[in-house]
């Protein structure tokens, strides 16, 4: 991971799209501060999509995508885009069908109970009720599980053939072939009518966790902010850049470097 002034200036004028986790990357302690709030407003300003990808529910999702300068939220790790076109009603647009996502969700209701039932201290987090197309587990929100709880969790849910993916705060489980890569390449589709693999080097993806190591992976530009560090021999694949401030810090610093190069 090499520090983020390393990234060339030439590449940083040529992005015309952000691609962000929430949790932990654009929140500190949960908030998203002025600091991004202002970040966000500039990129979009200058002309480049701002497209958040995260693991928290629909429910939760909505009232940040109807309120900040955003082209859209895509929530539960790519199942579901939240887009709010100018002086128009919130549309939401899924991957999957009603009826598949029905029997999903009876499916995965089963499954959660089971991880409950099992896991000494595992509990349903507290935004469940929000949830539409997977379920999550805290470990580190408002409760804490030890690692190795943790990887019983994602066991049990292989187990029943879900995936399941780790979060700074959660752990996600779903059925479908969805996931955060996905989810970019189809709303980048949805709403603007392109394709992202063919301009991903005009992209950047900014994350803080193992779950963005498929983000971390495809996307020549991508970054870690400063917290990355704590899970930096869990990834598989690491950011090629990392900040130098942590949480929402270090994204207003990755759209400042943006802008900058402008």
């Amino acid at each position: 991971m090499l520090p983020l002034r390393d990234w060339p200036a030439a590449a940083r004028a040529g992005i015309v799209g952000v691609l962000t986790d929430i949790d932990d990357t654009l929140t500190t302690e949960g908030v998203v501060g002025g600091d991004v709030l202002r970040a966000l407003a500039a990129l979009r300003e200058a002309g480049l999509h701002v497209i958040p990808i995260t693991g928290r529910p629909v429910g939760w999702s909505e009232p940040f995508a109807l309120a900040w300068p955003v082209d859209a939220i895509v929530a539960e790790n790519g199942a579901v885009a939240l887009s709010h076109p100018a002086m128009g009603a919130l549309r939401k647009t899924y991957v999957q069908d009603e009826a598949l996502r029905a029997a999903n969700y009876a499916r995965m209701q089963q499954v959660a109970e089971r991880i409950v039932r099992e896991i000494p201290g595992a509990t349903l987090s507290r935004d469940s009720t929000g949830r539409e197309t997977d379920i999550a587990i805290d470990h580190s929100e408002h409760t804490h599980l030890p690692p190795a709880a943790i990887a019983r969790v994602v066991d049990v849910m292989r187990q029943e053939g879900m995936n399941a993916t780790v979060s700074s705060i959660h752990v996600n489980g779903w059925y479908g072939d969805h996931n955060k890569l996905a989810g970019a390449r189809w709303v980048v589709r949805e709403l603007l009518q392109r394709e992202l693999d063919d301009e991903i080097e005009r992209w950047v993806y900014v994350g803080d966790s193992t779950n963005d190591v498929l983000m971390f992976e495809h996307f020549p530009h991508s970054v870690g902010v400063a917290n990355i560090r704590r899970f930096e021999d869990q990834l598989a694949f690491k950011p090629r850049y990392v900040t130098q401030g942590e949480r929402g810090a270090g994204f207003a610093e990755v759209a400042r470097a943006i802008l900058e190069a402008r």
